[in-house]
């Protein structure tokens, strides 16, 4: 951002220079009063640096008053003695030196106390290359930029040329100034939070993006407020973890070693996904889900058994778009939750995860696929935080998705959910234990409030826990599919198969469509090892048995 504007010379004086005309104002200004016949005899001068800066001819004899008494520690009493006038008279000068602050080209050494103040640095350095300073644009910015702005002000804050009333109407000037940055619109939006509340909030952003600093002290914060005893008031709320910040989880204890500091704080991921989401900065926060785009979805042919077929097209009827929102919209209006969760469950390889991908294709919802063992995070007390912060992720998702033309909610999946959807364990004395009867009963308070779509698929539904069974809206068992249906995905897979060897092969082993599929790879690599075009139903036959033995030996496992 541009700082500082080339000179234009007079026509009457081509010789005229800032450094020039200033030294001319303090001449004929000394011991003046400033009567109208001496602004008469500098008036080019006063226009020339009035033009270059933007202020009034006033107060550009103000401003060469103070770079000759200054650069610094400079008051009233100084431009009385200078200017020949007593100390009333010179109060009546007070809104053009607010004005030169206000313009940059001064500041209060105290915001505290009006009474003294500097040439700022940067106005001197511009001075030096007969540059006037300009103040930087503050329209038009985009999130780097405002942050640019933010820091000056905080740094304006910190030193005490300006108060905390002055800071938040900057801010608030400079947000209204730039309305289309996704970080003016975030704080904006916060109703429940005040003006010293937003400049702590906005202090703690401030750290992280330009110094990379996320641990906030609380005496860091005392610059935000005019009042001692307020600030107090929230000191002790921040400890006892009840501040607004903190109850909005936008603000979090800092952790050493596990172990929560209540004396200094952070952002929470949540926080900087919502708000920083622009300067896109490295996460602290552990992978435990992966997006998936509806466009990037393959399609794919399922064979389901009759009664599965009908319950996909159903459930896939309900997500589409339009007849979604109408659902949606009349579950408010009767008081129902909104949220959808489902239940897929069956065998391996019966084609659950697939389908979770398909309804998502069709129905254009991009998938966040949850890692579900990596929420079980080694470090006791971390898992807990992986699944809260997985859930404010996903309330982000569809907030965003809110704000589109399209509007599609995204689908929540919990892929290979056994781990954490089984029956709680009662008197739990362990320390995973604990953890898990944590992890489950936050999903379960998740799901209650849930608005959205959910879908967990599992293999093994004897275990699941009552409550997680009364909380899934639609319960799906996937079967392994009938004689005909295997038929047709044999086929499907291995085209050149006639008839009768895909029936044989389909009534003589109870596969599941993951098992068809895995020899009909074994088929096609064996093609191209030993470069035969086609399988015979002999070598597929010891396919199948192969496969069938491994079948018989195998423990339960987590195929889709």
């Amino acid at each position: 951002m541009k700082t500082t504007k080339a000179v234009k010379q007079t026509k009457t004086n081509k010789e005229l220079t800032l450094l020039g005309a200033i030294q001319r104002v303090v001449e004929v200004a000394k011991d003046s009063q400033l009567k109208p016949k001496t602004m008469a005899r500098m008036a080019e001068e006063t226009r020339f640096l009035a033009e270059c800066y933007s202020i009034s001819e006033r107060q550009a004899v103000l401003f060469c008053i103070c770079l000759e008494r200054g650069p610094s520690h400079v008051d009233y009493g100084d431009l009385a003695r200078f200017l020949d006038v007593n100390h009333i008279h010179i109060l009546s000068y007070a809104e053009d030196i607010d004005a030169l602050v206000h313009r940059r080209l001064l500041r209060y050494r105290d915001a505290k106390d009006e009474a003294l103040f500097d040439i700022p640095l940067n106005v001197i350095n511009a001075l030096k290359h007969n540059e006037a300073y300009a103040l930087p644009s503050r329209t038009g910015l985009d999130c780097p930029s405002l942050f640019e702005v933010l820091n000056q002000l905080f740094e304006d804050l910190e030193s005490g040329a300006m108060t905390p009333n002055a800071f938040k109407e900057e801010v608030d000037v400079l947000f209204e100034d730039n309305p289309q940055i996704d970080f003016v619109k975030q704080i904006k939006s916060m109703d429940s939070i005040h003006a010293e509340t937003r400049a702590m909030l906005l202090y703690f952003c401030n750290r992280l993006v330009n110094y990379d600093d996320e641990e906030i002290r609380l005496g860091e914060l005392e610059n935000c407020f005019d009042s001692p005893s307020y600030f107090h008031c929230v000191k002790a709320s921040m400890r006892n973890g009840e501040h607004v910040l903190m109850r909005e989880k936008l603000v979090e204890y800092y952790c050493e070693d596990g172990i929560a500091n209540t004396s200094r704080f952070k952002l929470t991921e949540q926080a900087k996904r919502t708000l920083l989401s622009e300067m896109k900065l490295p996460s602290t926060e552990e992978h435990v889900a992966d997006v998936v785009k509806a466009g990037n979805l393959r399609q794919k042919e399922m064979f389901y058994v009759e009664e599965n077929r009908q319950q996909v097209e159903e459930l896939q009827s309900f997500l589409m778009p339009e007849k979604y929102n109408e659902i949606r919209e009349r579950m408010q209006k009767t008081g129902f939750r909104t949220g959808f969760a489902c239940l897929f469950y069956g065998a391996p390889g019966t084609g659950k995860t697939e389908t979770v991908y398909q309804l998502a294709r069709q129905t254009g919802r991009d998938v966040m696929m949850v890692d579900v063992p990596q929420i079980k995070s080694k470090w006791v007390g971390d898992s807990e935080k992986n699944i809260k912060a997985l859930f404010d992720r996903y309330r982000e998702m569809v907030r965003k998705s809110s704000d589109k033309a399209d509007g599609l909610t995204p689908i929540l999946l919990f892929n290979e959910a056994d781990g954490i959807i089984g029956i709680r364990k009662t008197g739990a004395a362990s320390a995973v234990d604990k953890m898990e009867n944590s992890i489950q009963n936050i999903i379960l308070q998740e799901m209650e409030n849930l608005d959205g779509i959910m879908i967990a698929t599992t293999n093994l539904t004897q275990n699941l826990d009552s409550a997680f069974e009364r909380r899934f809206l639609y319960k799906i068992r996937f079967e392994k599919p009938d004689t005909s249906v295997r038929q047709h995905i044999w086929q499907s897979m291995m085209p050149t198969l006639s008839d009768d060897d895909a029936h044989i092969l389909a009534e003589g082993y109870d596969f599941s469509g993951g098992q068809i599929e895995n020899i009909s790879r074994k088929a096609t690599i064996n093609a191209i090892l030993h470069g035969e075009e086609t399988n015979d139903l002999a070598r597929l036959t010891s396919f199948c048995k192969a496969e069938k033995l491994s079948d018989n030996t195998r423990r339960i496992g987590f195929g889709a």
